[in-house]
């Protein structure tokens, strides 16, 4: 994937950021998480170094609010911003062109994948429905007690994993929102799992 940042935009955009007000390193990871609407989401190795050079640089410095450190705008730091509004301008302008190309070569993988999976669930729904006419397994309308007891473990692991991702979700949930694109993996997934455990049913 081409870089998200042209060489020195981030370094810029930090400032910008800054300018709002003193912001510790992950408010300015979630900043960019959601000017980005959760496709690029920056690293902490990826950003720190960054602040690190502004502040050598005096463009911005630091304070220390509990456990977390602070970084804030000098006025150094905002007469270089100010200077450079027009390249701001520029930088923003990448950010939305960045966005429309993650978020269209997103939606493309999840089309492709989800055509990948509507041939793949057809293909298993006819294997079943195949297996139901050339076997007689339920005619007694029971089930083996071996059967029984595996059926029953199963069972309890998808109920195990449920109960789990579920738990999951909702502190999630708690903290913040549930972005599309988590939504649209977690049901890509799902169906995937879902083809592996017909699929495995099988063989």
């Amino acid at each position: 994937m081409a870089p998200v940042f042209a060489h020195g935009a981030l370094r810029l955009y930090l400032l910008a950021l800054l300018e709002s007000g003193p912001k510790h390193g992950y408010e300015l990871i979630k900043a960019l998480k959601e000017r980005f609407g959760g496709t690029y989401s920056p690293s902490a190795g990826t950003i720190y170094p960054r602040l690190g050079k502004l502040e050598e640089e005096g463009l911005v410095a630091t304070q220390s609010a509990g456990r977390r450190t602070n970084y804030y705008i000098t006025a150094t730091g905002l007469a270089e911003l100010n200077r450079r509004r027009d390249e701001l301008a520029g930088v923003e302008n990448e950010i939305s062109a960045s966005v429309r190309r993650l978020a269209d070569n997103l939606r493309e993988d999840i089309r492709s994948n989800m055509r990948g999976l509507r041939a793949d669930l057809a293909a298993t729904a006819e294997a079943a429905r195949a297996t139901a006419r050339s076997t007689d397994l339920t005619v007694s309308g029971r089930l083996p007690a071996q059967s029984q007891r595996s059926l029953k473990e199963a069972e309890m692991m998808l109920q195990s994993f449920r109960d789990n991702l579920r738990a999951e979700l909702r502190l999630h949930a708690g903290k913040e929102p549930l972005s599309p694109l988590a939504l649209e993996t977690i049901q890509t997934v799902l169906e995937q799992a879902g083809i592996s455990i017909r699929n495995s049913l099988r063989s």
